[in-house]
Protein backbone atom coordinates (compact mmCIF):
# COMPACT_ATOMS: atom_id res chain seq x y z
CA UNK A 1 0.00 0.00 0.00
CA UNK A 2 1.33 3.43 -0.90
CA UNK A 3 1.95 5.74 2.05
CA UNK A 4 1.40 9.50 1.88
CA UNK A 5 4.12 11.95 2.94
CA UNK A 6 1.61 13.85 5.06
CA UNK A 7 0.78 13.61 8.76
CA UNK A 8 -2.92 13.71 9.69
CA UNK A 9 -3.87 15.39 13.00
CA UNK A 10 -7.25 14.78 14.59
CA UNK A 11 -7.89 17.40 17.30
CA UNK A 12 -10.59 19.77 18.53
CA UNK A 13 -8.19 21.61 20.87
CA UNK A 14 -7.27 24.75 18.93
CA UNK A 15 -4.39 25.78 21.21
CA UNK A 16 -2.57 22.44 21.17
CA UNK A 17 -3.35 21.95 17.49
CA UNK A 18 -1.67 25.26 16.61
CA UNK A 19 1.47 24.38 18.60
CA UNK A 20 1.67 20.89 17.13
CA UNK A 21 1.22 22.15 13.56
CA UNK A 22 3.85 24.85 14.12
CA UNK A 23 6.43 22.32 15.32
CA UNK A 24 5.70 19.86 12.52
CA UNK A 25 5.83 22.48 9.78
CA UNK A 26 9.04 23.89 11.28
CA UNK A 27 10.75 20.53 10.82
CA UNK A 28 9.46 20.31 7.25
CA UNK A 29 6.48 18.01 7.62
CA UNK A 30 3.30 18.29 5.55
CA UNK A 31 0.24 18.45 7.83
CA UNK A 32 -3.49 17.85 7.31
CA UNK A 33 -6.18 18.42 9.94
CA UNK A 34 -9.56 16.98 10.91
CA UNK A 35 -11.63 17.40 14.08
CA UNK A 36 -13.50 14.05 14.37
CA UNK A 37 -12.54 10.37 14.27
CA UNK A 38 -14.99 9.55 11.50
CA UNK A 39 -13.14 12.07 9.32
CA UNK A 40 -9.93 10.11 9.91
CA UNK A 41 -11.63 7.02 8.46
CA UNK A 42 -12.93 9.00 5.47
CA UNK A 43 -9.49 10.50 4.71
CA UNK A 44 -7.75 7.12 4.87
CA UNK A 45 -10.36 5.61 2.53
CA UNK A 46 -9.92 8.49 0.08
CA UNK A 47 -6.15 9.03 0.22
CA UNK A 48 -4.66 5.84 1.66
CA UNK A 49 -2.43 5.64 4.72
CA UNK A 50 -0.61 8.65 6.13
CA UNK A 51 2.91 8.63 7.56
CA UNK A 52 1.22 9.02 10.91
CA UNK A 53 -2.18 9.84 12.39
CA UNK A 54 -1.91 11.91 15.60
CA UNK A 55 -5.02 11.87 17.81
CA UNK A 56 -5.49 14.62 20.37
CA UNK A 57 -8.79 14.13 22.16
CA UNK A 58 -10.72 12.12 24.72
CA UNK A 59 -9.32 8.60 25.02
CA UNK A 60 -12.78 7.25 25.80
CA UNK A 61 -13.66 7.86 22.16
CA UNK A 62 -11.00 5.38 21.06
CA UNK A 63 -11.65 1.65 20.88
CA UNK A 64 -9.72 -1.42 19.88
CA UNK A 65 -12.11 -1.73 16.92
CA UNK A 66 -11.02 1.67 15.60
CA UNK A 67 -7.34 0.64 15.58
CA UNK A 68 -8.19 -2.75 14.08
CA UNK A 69 -10.16 -1.05 11.31
CA UNK A 70 -6.95 0.78 10.32
CA UNK A 71 -4.44 -1.92 11.25
CA UNK A 72 -1.82 -0.80 8.71
CA UNK A 73 -1.96 2.87 9.75
CA UNK A 74 0.64 4.05 12.31
CA UNK A 75 -0.97 6.20 15.03
CA UNK A 76 0.13 8.39 17.95
CA UNK A 77 -1.87 9.79 20.90
CA UNK A 78 -1.34 13.15 22.59
CA UNK A 79 -1.33 12.92 26.38
CA UNK A 80 -0.89 10.19 28.95
CA UNK A 81 -1.93 6.64 28.12
CA UNK A 82 -1.52 3.26 29.73
CA UNK A 83 1.60 1.35 28.60
CA UNK A 84 -0.35 -1.92 28.75
CA UNK A 85 -2.95 -0.43 26.38
CA UNK A 86 -0.23 0.54 23.87
CA UNK A 87 1.25 -2.97 23.93
CA UNK A 88 -2.15 -4.46 23.05
CA UNK A 89 -2.52 -2.29 19.91
CA UNK A 90 0.22 -3.04 17.33
CA UNK A 91 -0.37 0.09 15.25
CA UNK A 92 -0.53 2.43 18.25
CA UNK A 93 3.11 3.46 18.20
CA UNK A 94 3.22 5.65 21.30
CA UNK A 95 2.10 8.74 23.22
CA UNK A 96 3.29 12.36 22.88
CA UNK A 97 3.57 14.42 26.05
CA UNK A 98 2.21 17.96 26.29
CA UNK A 99 3.93 20.45 26.27
CA UNK A 100 5.47 19.03 23.12
CA UNK A 101 9.13 17.99 23.08
CA UNK A 102 10.99 18.18 19.77
CA UNK A 103 13.15 15.16 20.69
CA UNK A 104 10.20 12.97 21.68
CA UNK A 105 8.03 14.04 18.75
CA UNK A 106 10.70 13.35 16.12
CA UNK A 107 11.55 9.99 17.71
CA UNK A 108 7.91 8.85 17.68
CA UNK A 109 7.50 10.02 14.07
CA UNK A 110 10.59 8.01 13.15
CA UNK A 111 9.04 4.95 14.83
CA UNK A 112 5.88 5.49 12.75
CA UNK A 113 8.07 5.67 9.64
CA UNK A 114 9.69 2.33 10.54
CA UNK A 115 6.25 0.81 11.10
CA UNK A 116 5.39 1.70 7.49
CA UNK A 117 8.72 0.89 5.85
CA UNK A 118 9.42 -2.45 7.52
CA UNK A 119 6.00 -3.95 7.00
CA UNK A 120 6.27 -6.91 4.55
CA UNK A 121 5.16 -5.90 1.07
CA UNK A 122 4.97 -2.19 1.89
CA UNK A 123 6.19 0.55 -0.41
CA UNK A 124 6.78 4.13 0.63
CA UNK A 125 6.43 6.74 -2.11
CA UNK A 126 6.37 3.88 -4.57
CA UNK A 127 7.35 4.92 -8.05
CA UNK A 128 9.21 2.25 -9.93
CA UNK A 129 9.06 -0.16 -6.99
CA UNK A 130 6.00 -1.85 -8.44
CA UNK A 131 8.00 -2.77 -11.55
CA UNK A 132 9.86 -6.06 -11.85
CA UNK A 133 13.57 -5.65 -11.18
CA UNK A 134 15.13 -7.37 -14.15
CA UNK A 135 17.10 -10.49 -13.21
CA UNK A 136 17.37 -9.35 -9.58
CA UNK A 137 15.63 -12.48 -8.32
CA UNK A 138 14.87 -13.18 -4.66
CA UNK A 139 12.66 -12.40 -1.70
CA UNK A 140 15.25 -12.38 1.08
CA UNK A 141 15.56 -9.29 3.24
CA UNK A 142 19.03 -8.36 1.98
CA UNK A 143 18.05 -8.59 -1.70
CA UNK A 144 14.98 -6.47 -0.96
CA UNK A 145 17.30 -3.91 0.64
CA UNK A 146 19.31 -3.84 -2.59
CA UNK A 147 16.13 -3.16 -4.58
CA UNK A 148 15.23 -0.27 -2.27
CA UNK A 149 18.71 1.25 -2.67
CA UNK A 150 18.50 0.93 -6.46
CA UNK A 151 15.11 2.62 -6.47
CA UNK A 152 16.38 5.46 -4.30
CA UNK A 153 19.50 6.22 -6.34
CA UNK A 154 18.33 5.39 -9.87
CA UNK A 155 16.51 8.67 -10.53
CA UNK A 156 19.56 10.73 -9.51
CA UNK A 157 22.90 11.14 -11.31
CA UNK A 158 24.96 10.18 -8.26
CA UNK A 159 27.95 7.89 -8.79
CA UNK A 160 27.28 4.36 -7.54
CA UNK A 161 29.81 1.83 -6.22
CA UNK A 162 28.58 -1.78 -6.24
CA UNK A 163 30.46 -4.03 -3.83
CA UNK A 164 30.37 -7.81 -3.54
CA UNK A 165 32.12 -11.07 -4.25
CA UNK A 166 32.68 -12.33 -7.78
CA UNK A 167 29.58 -13.87 -9.29
CA UNK A 168 27.04 -12.14 -7.03
CA UNK A 169 25.48 -10.13 -9.85
CA UNK A 170 27.09 -6.69 -9.58
CA UNK A 171 26.48 -5.99 -13.27
CA UNK A 172 22.81 -6.89 -12.75
CA UNK A 173 22.64 -4.12 -10.14
CA UNK A 174 24.35 -1.69 -12.50
CA UNK A 175 21.92 -2.50 -15.32
CA UNK A 176 18.96 -1.99 -12.99
CA UNK A 177 20.31 1.39 -11.87
CA UNK A 178 20.51 2.33 -15.56
CA UNK A 179 17.14 0.81 -16.47
CA UNK A 180 15.22 2.73 -13.81
CA UNK A 181 17.06 6.01 -14.38
CA UNK A 182 16.15 8.92 -16.63
CA UNK A 183 19.04 7.72 -18.84
CA UNK A 184 17.39 4.39 -19.67
CA UNK A 185 16.93 5.38 -23.34
CA UNK A 186 20.68 6.02 -23.55
CA UNK A 187 23.40 3.36 -23.90
CA UNK A 188 24.68 1.11 -21.13
CA UNK A 189 28.40 0.54 -21.78
CA UNK A 190 30.29 -2.01 -19.61
CA UNK A 191 34.09 -2.02 -19.28
CA UNK A 192 36.08 -4.64 -17.36
CA UNK A 193 39.04 -2.63 -16.07
CA UNK A 194 40.91 -5.78 -15.07
CA UNK A 195 40.61 -7.50 -18.44
CA UNK A 196 42.16 -4.74 -20.57
CA UNK A 197 45.98 -4.39 -20.67
CA UNK A 198 47.12 -1.20 -18.86
CA UNK A 199 48.72 0.24 -22.01
CA UNK A 200 45.41 -0.03 -23.89
CA UNK A 201 43.01 1.05 -21.14
CA UNK A 202 43.36 4.80 -21.74
CA UNK A 203 42.55 4.40 -25.44
CA UNK A 204 39.68 2.03 -24.57
CA UNK A 205 38.11 4.57 -22.20
CA UNK A 206 38.84 7.88 -23.95
CA UNK A 207 39.42 6.84 -27.57
CA UNK A 208 42.33 7.95 -29.76
CA UNK A 209 43.10 10.05 -32.81
CA UNK A 210 44.62 8.72 -36.01
CA UNK A 211 48.38 8.25 -35.60
CA UNK A 212 48.27 8.63 -31.81
CA UNK A 213 50.41 5.49 -31.48
CA UNK A 214 51.71 2.64 -33.60
CA UNK A 215 48.75 0.83 -35.10
CA UNK A 216 46.28 3.73 -34.71
CA UNK A 217 45.39 3.87 -38.41
CA UNK A 218 42.05 5.56 -37.81
CA UNK A 219 40.44 7.67 -35.11
CA UNK A 220 38.34 5.71 -32.64
CA UNK A 221 35.75 6.65 -30.05
CA UNK A 222 36.30 5.48 -26.48
CA UNK A 223 33.78 4.09 -24.04
CA UNK A 224 33.10 7.52 -22.52
CA UNK A 225 31.98 8.83 -25.92
CA UNK A 226 29.96 5.71 -26.65
CA UNK A 227 28.18 6.08 -23.30
CA UNK A 228 27.17 9.73 -23.84
CA UNK A 229 23.69 10.32 -22.40
CA UNK A 230 23.75 6.91 -20.73
CA UNK A 231 25.65 4.89 -18.13
CA UNK A 232 29.27 3.73 -18.08
CA UNK A 233 29.80 0.61 -15.96
CA UNK A 234 33.41 0.29 -14.75
CA UNK A 235 33.67 -3.29 -13.55
CA UNK A 236 36.59 -4.41 -11.34
CA UNK A 237 37.60 -0.79 -10.73
CA UNK A 238 39.99 -2.02 -8.02
CA UNK A 239 42.24 -3.47 -10.76
CA UNK A 240 42.62 -0.15 -12.59
CA UNK A 241 46.30 0.94 -12.84
CA UNK A 242 47.18 4.01 -10.78
CA UNK A 243 48.07 6.27 -13.74
CA UNK A 244 44.58 5.64 -15.12
CA UNK A 245 43.06 6.34 -11.69
CA UNK A 246 44.45 9.88 -11.90
CA UNK A 247 42.94 10.44 -15.35
CA UNK A 248 39.59 8.98 -14.32
CA UNK A 249 39.51 11.25 -11.27
CA UNK A 250 40.04 14.28 -13.53
CA UNK A 251 37.11 13.24 -15.72
CA UNK A 252 34.86 12.80 -12.69
CA UNK A 253 35.86 16.21 -11.36
CA UNK A 254 35.80 18.27 -14.55
CA UNK A 255 33.35 16.21 -16.66
CA UNK A 256 35.65 16.65 -19.68
CA UNK A 257 38.34 14.54 -21.39
CA UNK A 258 40.51 14.35 -24.54
CA UNK A 259 41.19 11.43 -26.84
CA UNK A 260 44.68 9.94 -26.77
CA UNK A 261 46.79 12.00 -29.19
CA UNK A 262 44.14 14.73 -29.44
CA UNK A 263 43.80 18.23 -28.02
CA UNK A 264 40.06 18.76 -28.45
CA UNK A 265 38.20 18.82 -25.15
CA UNK A 266 35.06 16.68 -25.13
CA UNK A 267 32.22 17.06 -22.63
CA UNK A 268 31.28 14.03 -20.55
CA UNK A 269 27.55 13.49 -20.01
CA UNK A 270 27.85 10.03 -18.47
CA UNK A 271 26.60 8.45 -15.25
CA UNK A 272 29.30 6.31 -13.59
CA UNK A 273 28.53 3.00 -11.91
CA UNK A 274 31.64 1.19 -10.67
CA UNK A 275 32.00 -2.27 -9.15
CA UNK A 276 34.66 -4.30 -7.38
CA UNK A 277 35.06 -7.50 -5.40
CA UNK A 278 38.04 -6.03 -3.55
CA UNK A 279 38.13 -4.08 -0.28
CA UNK A 280 39.13 -0.67 -1.60
CA UNK A 281 39.93 0.67 1.88
CA UNK A 282 42.59 -2.06 2.15
CA UNK A 283 43.89 -1.20 -1.33
CA UNK A 284 44.15 2.44 -0.23
CA UNK A 285 46.24 1.48 2.82
CA UNK A 286 48.48 -0.60 0.54
CA UNK A 287 48.96 2.43 -1.72
CA UNK A 288 47.30 0.69 -4.70
CA UNK A 289 44.13 2.79 -4.95
CA UNK A 290 43.70 6.54 -4.71
CA UNK A 291 41.72 7.70 -1.71
CA UNK A 292 40.31 10.76 -3.53
CA UNK A 293 39.04 8.55 -6.36
CA UNK A 294 37.44 6.20 -3.85
CA UNK A 295 35.43 9.04 -2.31
CA UNK A 296 34.40 10.25 -5.78
CA UNK A 297 33.06 6.80 -6.66
CA UNK A 298 31.69 5.86 -3.24
CA UNK A 299 28.89 8.44 -3.24
CA UNK A 300 26.23 5.75 -3.01
CA UNK A 301 27.54 2.25 -2.17
CA UNK A 302 25.39 -0.85 -2.74
CA UNK A 303 26.50 -4.15 -1.19
CA UNK A 304 25.45 -7.20 -3.19
CA UNK A 305 25.06 -10.13 -0.76
CA UNK A 306 26.79 -13.45 -1.36
CA UNK A 307 24.50 -16.34 -2.30
CA UNK A 308 25.33 -18.18 0.93
CA UNK A 309 23.82 -15.21 2.80
CA UNK A 310 20.48 -15.60 0.98
CA UNK A 311 20.10 -19.34 0.44
CA UNK A 312 16.33 -18.98 0.73
CA UNK A 313 16.41 -17.35 -2.72
CA UNK A 314 17.90 -20.46 -4.38
CA UNK A 315 14.54 -22.02 -5.41
CA UNK A 316 13.52 -18.76 -7.14
CA UNK A 317 16.93 -18.43 -8.76
CA UNK A 318 16.73 -22.02 -10.04
CA UNK A 319 13.34 -21.31 -11.54
CA UNK A 320 14.67 -18.19 -13.28
CA UNK A 321 17.80 -19.96 -14.58
CA UNK A 322 15.86 -22.98 -15.87
CA UNK A 323 13.51 -20.62 -17.72
CA UNK A 324 16.50 -19.01 -19.43
CA UNK A 325 17.95 -22.43 -20.34
CA UNK A 326 14.62 -23.42 -21.88
CA UNK A 327 15.07 -20.60 -24.39
CA UNK A 328 18.73 -21.35 -25.06
CA UNK A 329 18.53 -25.18 -25.27
CA UNK A 330 14.85 -25.78 -26.04
CA UNK A 331 14.68 -28.19 -23.12
CA UNK A 332 14.08 -28.03 -19.39
CA UNK A 333 14.74 -29.75 -16.07
CA UNK A 334 13.02 -29.96 -12.69
CA UNK A 335 14.32 -30.61 -9.18
CA UNK A 336 13.15 -32.94 -6.42
CA UNK A 337 12.59 -31.41 -2.99
CA UNK A 338 15.61 -33.14 -1.46
CA UNK A 339 17.76 -32.04 -4.41
CA UNK A 340 16.69 -28.45 -3.71
CA UNK A 341 17.54 -28.94 -0.01
CA UNK A 342 20.99 -30.26 -0.91
CA UNK A 343 21.68 -27.24 -3.13
CA UNK A 344 20.59 -24.91 -0.33
CA UNK A 345 23.19 -26.54 1.95
CA UNK A 346 26.06 -25.71 -0.43
CA UNK A 347 28.38 -22.75 0.31
CA UNK A 348 28.39 -21.37 -3.28
CA UNK A 349 31.81 -19.76 -3.31
CA UNK A 350 31.15 -18.84 -6.95
CA UNK A 351 27.77 -17.34 -6.01
CA UNK A 352 25.00 -16.98 -8.62
CA UNK A 353 27.46 -17.52 -11.48
CA UNK A 354 28.35 -20.95 -10.06
CA UNK A 355 24.66 -21.81 -9.70
CA UNK A 356 24.01 -20.73 -13.30
CA UNK A 357 26.87 -22.91 -14.59
CA UNK A 358 25.53 -25.91 -12.65
CA UNK A 359 22.02 -25.49 -14.08
CA UNK A 360 23.42 -25.28 -17.62
CA UNK A 361 25.45 -28.45 -17.06
CA UNK A 362 22.41 -30.32 -15.72
CA UNK A 363 20.25 -29.19 -18.65
CA UNK A 364 22.84 -30.61 -21.06
CA UNK A 365 23.29 -33.88 -19.13
CA UNK A 366 19.65 -34.57 -18.23
CA UNK A 367 17.36 -32.82 -20.73
CA UNK A 368 13.69 -32.83 -19.64
CA UNK A 369 14.57 -34.91 -16.56
CA UNK A 370 13.69 -34.63 -12.90
CA UNK A 371 16.98 -34.03 -11.05
CA UNK A 372 17.64 -35.75 -7.71
CA UNK A 373 20.57 -35.50 -5.29
CA UNK A 374 22.56 -38.33 -6.89
CA UNK A 375 22.31 -36.65 -10.31
CA UNK A 376 24.29 -33.69 -8.95
CA UNK A 377 28.10 -33.53 -9.17
CA UNK A 378 29.63 -35.00 -6.00
CA UNK A 379 30.52 -31.70 -4.32
CA UNK A 380 26.86 -30.58 -4.39
CA UNK A 381 25.57 -33.73 -2.66
CA UNK A 382 25.07 -32.68 0.95
CA UNK A 383 22.40 -35.28 1.74
CA UNK A 384 23.14 -38.98 2.07
CA UNK A 385 20.48 -40.36 -0.24
CA UNK A 386 20.56 -44.06 -1.23
CA UNK A 387 20.64 -44.51 -4.97
CA UNK A 388 17.59 -46.24 -6.38
CA UNK A 389 18.47 -49.66 -7.80
CA UNK A 390 15.83 -51.25 -10.05
CA UNK A 391 15.26 -54.93 -9.35
CA UNK A 392 15.26 -56.50 -12.81
CA UNK A 393 14.67 -60.24 -13.38
CA UNK A 394 17.90 -62.17 -13.99
CA UNK A 395 16.70 -63.14 -17.47
CA UNK A 396 16.35 -59.43 -18.34
CA UNK A 397 19.87 -58.73 -17.09
CA UNK A 398 21.23 -61.55 -19.28
CA UNK A 399 19.42 -60.14 -22.29
CA UNK A 400 20.93 -56.71 -21.56
CA UNK A 401 24.38 -58.28 -21.29
CA UNK A 402 23.96 -59.99 -24.69
CA UNK A 403 22.66 -56.76 -26.21
CA UNK A 404 25.59 -54.78 -24.80
CA UNK A 405 28.17 -57.20 -26.15
CA UNK A 406 26.67 -58.06 -29.53
CA UNK A 407 24.87 -54.81 -30.42
CA UNK A 408 27.84 -53.67 -32.50
CA UNK A 409 27.30 -50.07 -31.39
CA UNK A 410 30.65 -50.06 -29.58
CA UNK A 411 33.73 -52.17 -30.21
CA UNK A 412 34.68 -54.22 -27.14
CA UNK A 413 38.20 -55.56 -27.01
CA UNK A 414 37.93 -59.19 -25.86
CA UNK A 415 41.07 -60.78 -24.33
CA UNK A 416 42.62 -63.44 -26.57
CA UNK A 417 42.35 -66.10 -23.89
CA UNK A 418 38.55 -65.99 -24.16
CA UNK A 419 38.40 -66.27 -27.94
CA UNK A 420 37.41 -69.59 -29.53
CA UNK A 421 38.38 -70.29 -33.13
CA UNK A 422 35.70 -72.96 -33.36
CA UNK A 423 33.07 -74.54 -31.16
CA UNK A 424 34.47 -77.62 -29.30
CA UNK A 425 32.80 -80.93 -30.00
CA UNK A 426 31.83 -81.25 -26.36
CA UNK A 427 30.21 -77.79 -26.52
CA UNK A 428 30.53 -74.81 -24.11
CA UNK A 429 28.56 -73.25 -21.27
CA UNK A 430 27.81 -69.95 -23.00
CA UNK A 431 26.32 -68.40 -19.87
CA UNK A 432 29.44 -69.12 -17.79
CA UNK A 433 31.74 -67.94 -20.60
CA UNK A 434 29.89 -64.65 -20.95
CA UNK A 435 29.92 -64.18 -17.17
CA UNK A 436 33.67 -64.81 -17.06
CA UNK A 437 34.17 -62.37 -19.92
CA UNK A 438 32.04 -59.77 -18.15
CA UNK A 439 33.92 -60.25 -14.87
CA UNK A 440 37.27 -59.97 -16.64
CA UNK A 441 36.35 -56.75 -18.49
CA UNK A 442 34.78 -55.15 -15.42
CA UNK A 443 37.84 -56.02 -13.34
CA UNK A 444 40.16 -54.49 -15.94
CA UNK A 445 38.08 -51.33 -16.15
CA UNK A 446 37.97 -50.90 -12.37
CA UNK A 447 41.70 -51.46 -12.00
CA UNK A 448 42.46 -49.11 -14.90
CA UNK A 449 40.29 -46.35 -13.36
CA UNK A 450 41.55 -46.78 -9.77
CA UNK A 451 38.22 -48.31 -8.75
CA UNK A 452 36.30 -45.11 -9.48
CA UNK A 453 33.00 -46.74 -10.47
CA UNK A 454 31.62 -43.82 -12.49
CA UNK A 455 34.77 -43.65 -14.68
CA UNK A 456 34.87 -47.44 -15.10
CA UNK A 457 31.24 -47.33 -16.24
CA UNK A 458 32.15 -44.74 -18.88
CA UNK A 459 34.97 -46.95 -20.18
CA UNK A 460 32.58 -49.93 -20.42
CA UNK A 461 29.87 -47.84 -22.09
CA UNK A 462 27.21 -48.47 -19.46
CA UNK A 463 25.37 -46.54 -16.77
CA UNK A 464 26.95 -46.34 -13.34
CA UNK A 465 23.88 -47.97 -11.79
CA UNK A 466 24.16 -50.92 -14.20
CA UNK A 467 27.84 -51.43 -13.32
CA UNK A 468 27.10 -51.26 -9.59
CA UNK A 469 24.42 -53.93 -10.01
CA UNK A 470 26.79 -56.23 -11.93
CA UNK A 471 29.52 -55.76 -9.33
CA UNK A 472 27.00 -56.68 -6.64
CA UNK A 473 25.92 -59.70 -8.68
CA UNK A 474 29.51 -60.98 -9.09
CA UNK A 475 30.63 -59.98 -5.57
CA UNK A 476 33.28 -57.61 -6.91
CA UNK A 477 34.90 -54.82 -4.88
CA UNK A 478 38.23 -53.10 -4.53
CA UNK A 479 39.21 -55.41 -1.72
CA UNK A 480 37.65 -58.55 -3.19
Amino acid sequence: MQVSDSILICSDNAQRLEKLVTILEFIGESVEQVTQLREVTERIKQQGNFRSVIYDGELVDLSADFFAQHATQAMLIVGDCDKAFIEQIPNLIGCIDFPFSYAQLTQELHNCQDFCNKRPGSTVNAGSSSMLFRSLVGRSENIQDVRVLIEQVATTDANVLVLGESGTGKEVVARNVHYYSKRREGPFIPVNCGAIPPELLESELFGHEKGAFTGAFTARKGRFELAQGGTLFLDEIGDMPQPMQVKLLRVLQERTFERVGGNKTLNCDVRIVAATHQHLETRIKEGKFREDLFYRLNVFPIDMPALRERKGDIPLLLQELVTRMETAYNTSIRFTQRCMESLMMHDWLGNVRELSNLVERLVILYPNNLIDVNDLPAKYRHLDVPEFQPDYPEEQQEQDAFAAIFSGEEEIEIPEKTLLTELPAEGVNLKEMLSELEIDLIGQALEQQDYVVSRAAEVLGMRRTTLVEKMRKYGMSKDG
